[in-house]
């Protein structure tokens, strides 16, 4: 089967690359051509653990390849996927440019009957946009080619794509006609055979499930974040509240993790964007707007307690930071929590000196110089006045307490993940903070 994927960010390259692995013919399409350059080159734009692996062995068996060119691409495809960014307008909702411009394209070359499906995140509606995107051009020209429209919204989480694809919770499908759900089927057939779960539903509900999911996950963050928040004024311990709730199997103990708020380029991008499909319709979502409220202020909840800790005045002191992308195993910081912290403890007048594991060029390329960086976690807390623990990686999970103790200026830590324990970290020496418990 052939299939061309529009889009090489994470999710086209993941999804390409996923299909190519169970034998499928696929090409990846982009209009920059140094990122096709790079990838002919085995040079990813992403970081995603095996995914480069994965690449490489595809690119060996001829089964993946890249292109610029999507007249050339589309040609004897059954199937093309239309994985392009929908970044935030100004007034938050998705700018569906890229998308259409692709549908526009895709009208204006296709020489044959096409299954053409959605795989960026879209409001509802938007398969009907992409439908009359595709009708215009083959009305210019005078075709009456038949072709489809489907929905197929991606669920891959940052750092463990890889999984998700090839052993999905859940393959959502959104189509309008029997010939497009046939396609899918076939498409797909490879990833069912374990017995992972397909659902077919109209095209709106399936554009929905996606924003509905990831504002789902959001919600169950900002509410965790919120009850920390209150447990640390009230004196109660939220580690112990998660566990007492996350033990109801209608809780679970996902997403019931209390922090510094999420980020990356899913959940503030589709909470803002069910957020203005909602006002476009004349309704209020009033519990996602307090999401995005709770979130916001979470992302200041630990340059809060630094500078209550040095008593307001910051001002000439340097501070290490271990952790820069929004969650580990990924080196995206796109609406990081470091970014809000590292901008406040500037303003203040403070330096920072900051590790990543992975994260440090992206960091490079949108701090500049602002900031320090170290290709060391340890070198990082010389002559520091504190630590700031920002992203839990696991290498962060077990540090060696006396060469932290050796040197830092002073034996104090923020931990906004919760990594170590309060009893513990007294026992140290350490003035410890962290979230939703009164630690000092």
């Amino acid at each position: 089967m052939k299939v061309a994927i529009v889009g090489t960010g994470y999710v086209g390259l993941v999804t390409g690359t996923c299909f190519s692995e169970v034998g499928m013919d696929v090409t990846c399409i982009d209009i920059d051509q140094k990122k096709i350059e790079n990838l002919h080159k085995g040079i990813l734009p992403i970081y995603e653990p095996g995914l480069d692996e994965m690449v490489k062995r595809n690119v060996e068996k001829k089964r993946l390849h890249f292109s610029t060119s999507l007249k050339d691409s589309i040609q004897g495809a059954e199937v093309v996927f239309i994985a392009v960014g929908t970044p935030p307008d100004e007034d938050g909702s998705a700018d569906l440019k890229y998308v259409l411009g692709v549908a526009s394209s895709i009208g204006e070359h296709m020489q044959h009957p096409l299954l053409v499906v959605t795989k960026s995140t879209v409001p509802v509606s938007t398969a009907e946009k992409v439908r009359k995107a595709l009708k215009d051009q083959l009305d210019k020209r005078g075709s009456s080619l038949d072709f489809y429209v489907a929905s197929n919204p991606e669920f891959l989480k940052e750092g463990a794509a890889i999984e998700d694809f090839m052993k999905p919770d859940r393959i959502v499908v959104g189509v309008d006609r029997i010939e497009a759900e046939e396609l899918m089927r076939k498409l797909y057939k490879p990833f069912l055979m374990n017995g992972h779960p397909i659902y077919f539903m109209d095209i709106p509900s399936a554009e929905m499930t996606k924003y509905a999911a990831n504002a789902m996950l959001a919600t169950k963050i900002s509410f965790m974040n919120d009850i920390a928040n209150l447990c640390e004024i009230m004196g109660a311990d939220v580690n112990m509240v998660r566990k007492g709730i996350g033990s109801d199997a209608r809780i679970g103990t996902k997403f019931i993790y209390p922090g510094v708020g999420y980020g990356g380029s899913c959940f503030p991008k589709d909470v803002k964007a069910l957020i203005k499909t909602a006002k476009e319709n004349k309704y209020n979502m009033r519990i996602l707007n307090a999401v995005e409220d709770v979130n916001e202020a979470q992302k200041e909840v630990l340059f809060n307690k630094v500078k209550q800790h040095f008593n307001g005045n910051i001002k000439g002191k340097k501070f290490a930071l271990w952790g820069l992308s929004f969650k580990p195993k990924t080196d995206d910081m796109r609406e990081a929590p470091s970014l809000v912290i590292i901008e406040k403890l500037l303003k203040e007048g403070a330096s920072v000196i900051a590790y990543d594991p992975v994260a440090m060029h992206e960091a490079q390329r949108i701090l500049g110089n602002t900031i320090e960086y170290s290709n060391d976690m340890y070198e990082t807390l010389n002559k520091a006045a504190a630590l700031l623990i920002v992203t839990e990686w696991p290498e962060f999970r077990v540090p060696d307490f006396n060469e932290i103790s050796k040197r830092l200026n002073q034996k104090v830590l923020f931990d906004g993940r919760n990594i170590f324990e309060n009893i513990e970290m007294k026992k140290l020496g350490f003035n410890y903070y962290c979230i939703g418990i009164k630690t000092n």
